[in-house]
């Protein structure tokens, strides 16, 4: 009997579990995102930062907003970084996320990344102390990387 069927099949079972495990299409589709903040009477802006680099080019605008109902919402705007498998948005109890021990220090998850393109939003879990949590990250769980963070500060008075 051959081994070449045997062989094949093999390597054909080994491609189907590779593509489903790492999703390469992913890394290549964009996915475009545009949400307004939502409706409220006021939306003070409680904490900002600028996104900065770090296993994927990220970049982009993160804001907490504090809307009139007392909610906070965590908006990105003129976002953009690679698409890729299972990417989650951290809120990290780090000043930074530069390394991926930064985000052992504590984290939320707010939710799967909705777009690599655009503006978004992500609901805050109410009660979250905004004093320890200063980072979001960009985070891909399945290969536990961070695509890119921003470190939140209160924003400047004038």
């Amino acid at each position: 009997m051959s081994r070449r069927p045997i062989l094949t099949g093999f390597a054909l079972i080994a491609a189907i579990l590779g593509w489903y495990f790492f999703r390469p299409e992913r890394a290549f589709i964009n996915r475009s995102v545009t949400e307004p903040l939502p409706q409220s009477e006021t939306a003070e802006i409680v904490l900002q930062g600028t996104f900065h680099s770090n296993a994927h080019d990220t970049r982009g605008a993160a804001t907490v907003h504090r809307l009139s109902d007392g909610r906070l919402v965590l908006r990105f705007t003129d976002f953009e970084t690679s698409n890729g498998p299972d990417v989650q948005i951290y809120l990290v109890a780090a000043s930074d996320v530069n390394h991926e021990s930064d985000a052992k220090q504590g984290f939320i998850n707010l939710g799967a990344m909705k777009g690599n393109i655009g503006d978004q939003n992500y609901d805050i879990p109410a009660g979250t102390d905004l004093s320890r949590y200063r980072a979001v990250s960009v985070w891909c769980q399945r290969f536990a990387v961070n695509f890119g963070a921003a470190p939140l500060a209160p924003p400047r008075r004038s």
